[in-house]
């Protein structure tokens, strides 16, 4: 008889050959074959496991999930990829650098390191501006003309424009008025196509939810548009509290996106991302990420509603509310900057450069702070005064550019002016990317062009432009060439006013640069 501690020394491990002796080599921990091939070879010893050579040959193609395995040839790496782009980009750019030297004569048979040697100054150049590090200087190269037409208007809308957009190539152009049409448009040609909104069951399905409160279905009221930087995208705020994402391929309805409790106000990409700031009159500001249709983050802070916000490539975003503060969120670092103008309430916001920024207020006025302030370095006060002769402003061909000459306190010298009227608040405020070119829209007829100079701290008018109607929304060209303007017969925001004569839709101008 053997003791059961005998019986446990010599009873093979579970699942092996019955009948077979006991081995290291066959435990699991040391065999290199698969359960699968062991299993197999354990039920029936008749049957060879190993595959034959023809049987290698077919199934060489194939990996183990069932899938066709890709030849390591074929596959880039992420190395290869990177090189591959860089390639592209220098092609790219050395097409640019000689058309450029072709446009100016010169001979560009100067070998290859001449030429690379520009790309790279073109390069640094771009990076620098991209950064905020380096400013074009655009405005003491404008040409002002002697006579001009006004803006040309270029589309069309039924009810008040409240938001434009352009996209980074400065081709395409989209619009959104009141009454909820959104444009994509052309600014060659000014040809227009329409973004249909989906019915009510699509929009559910792409997220939208059912209106609550006073609202009884979804209002098509659009108050805010924003482009991506890649072209691919385009963002949509209004009356029904959602975000909605369009494809501008397909002018296609991708997303909507709930969370916000009070319109949406305001919308701003981060530049060369898909991140989205939304701002609303629910006094926060919601962080989105369009690539993966994902929300990140909620901001608090204002104590009233949030009427308009800009962010650059940084993750900061400038915010204006109705509780007169403007701030500067650093979403990284969950901190916030606060910003209290005179006694006054700001409108519009945008920012300079990462370090400078411009805001317009009600009181006509417009400001330029600093990080390094919490008060504005330099103000502008009456920067839209309205003339008893502008009232009843009519577009002109003949009618000569006004000059407004500046004071050193800051104060315009024009007689019998106003800016306690509607008319005369700054509500909206821009500036031609990287550059120190301004430009701001009220309600007196005219918009009005800066030069913003960050070494004296201290903003200059140029001109005005001719343009009846409340500009509610402005956009410069990245190449600073034209200016778009979104104006209407009532501000964007409510109907405090209304210009009779003023014509809805986009305003072109052109810029001549010396």
């Amino acid at each position: 008889m053997k003791s059961k501690n005998e019986n446990k020394r010599v009873s093979a491990p579970k699942g092996g050959q019955k009948g077979g002796k006991f081995s290291m080599n066959n435990g699991p921990f040391f065999e290199a074959e698969s359960k699968k091939r062991r299993k197999t070879e354990y039920e029936d010893d008749d049957i060879e496991s190993g595959d034959s050579e023809e049987e290698a040959e077919i199934l060489g193609g194939f990996d183990a999930s069932g899938g066709v395995e890709e030849d390591e040839d074929d596959v880039e790496t992420p190395g290869e990829i990177r090189k591959r782009v860089a390639t592209e980009l220098l092609d790219k750019m050395r097409a640019i650098a000689r058309k450029e030297k072709e446009d100016e004569d010169e001979d560009w048979e100067e070998g290859e390191e001449a030429r690379d040697s520009v790309v790279a100054k073109i390069l640094q150049q771009e990076q620098l501006e991209e950064s905020g590090r380096a400013r074009r200087v655009l405005a003491s190269r404008l040409k002002k003309p002697e006579t001009t037409d006004g803006f040309k208007v270029l589309v069309k809308h039924q009810q008040s424009v409240t938001a434009v957009a352009l996209s980074d190539d400065d081709l395409k152009g989209f619009s959104a008025s009141k009454d909820g049409t959104i444009l994509q448009w052309d600014v060659e040609s000014g040809k227009s196509a329409k973004y249909q909104w989906p019915s009510e069951d699509i929009l559910k399905s792409h997220g939208a939810k059912d209106p609550r409160g006073r609202v009884k279905k979804h209002s098509r009221n659009v108050l805010a548009l924003a482009v991506s930087s890649d072209g691919r995208y385009l963002a949509s705020g209004g009356l029904d509290r959602h975000v909605h994402l369009w494809d501008i391929r397909t002018r296609e309805h991708l997303q909507a996106f709930p969370g916000h409790q009070k319109p949406v106000s305001c919308l701003s990409f981060r530049q060369g991302t898909a991140d989205l700031f939304s701002g609303s009159f629910d006094r926060t500001v919601k962080y989105w990420n369009m690539e993966d249709r994902a929300y990140i983050d909620t901001i608090y802070g204002h104590e009233s509603e949030v009427l308009t916000l800009d962010c650059l490539r940084k993750e900061r975003v400038l915010t204006v509310g109705r509780d007169r503060c403007m701030m500067l969120f650093k979403v990284l670092d969950q901190s916030r900057l606060v910003f209290r103008p005179p006694p006054s309430s700001l409108e519009c916001c945008c920012f300079v450069n990462n370090d400078e920024f411009l805001s317009g207020s009600d009181d006509g006025s417009i400001e330029l702070w600093s990080i390094g302030r919490k008060k504005p370095v330099y103000i502008v006060k009456n920067a839209h005064a309205l003339l008893p002769a502008c009232q009843n402003v009519e577009q002109k061909g003949s009618e000569k550019i006004p000059n407004i000459r500046l004071a050193e306190n800051g104060d315009h010298k024009i007689e019998s002016y106003s800016s306690s009227s509607t008319y005369s608040w700054v509500s909206s405020i821009t500036v031609c990317r990287g550059s120190d070119l301004a430009a701001s829209g009220a309600g007196n007829g005219c918009i009005q062009l800066w030069a913003i100079e960050s070494g004296r701290k201290d903003i200059q008018p140029l001109y005005g432009i001719p343009l009846v109607g409340f500009v509610n929304s402005l956009a410069f060209a990245n190449s600073g060439q034209f200016l778009i303007a979104g104006v209407g017969q009532e501000p964007r925001l409510g109907r405090w006013g209304r210009h009779p004569t003023a014509r809805n839709g986009v305003a072109i101008q052109s810029l001549k640069l010396l």
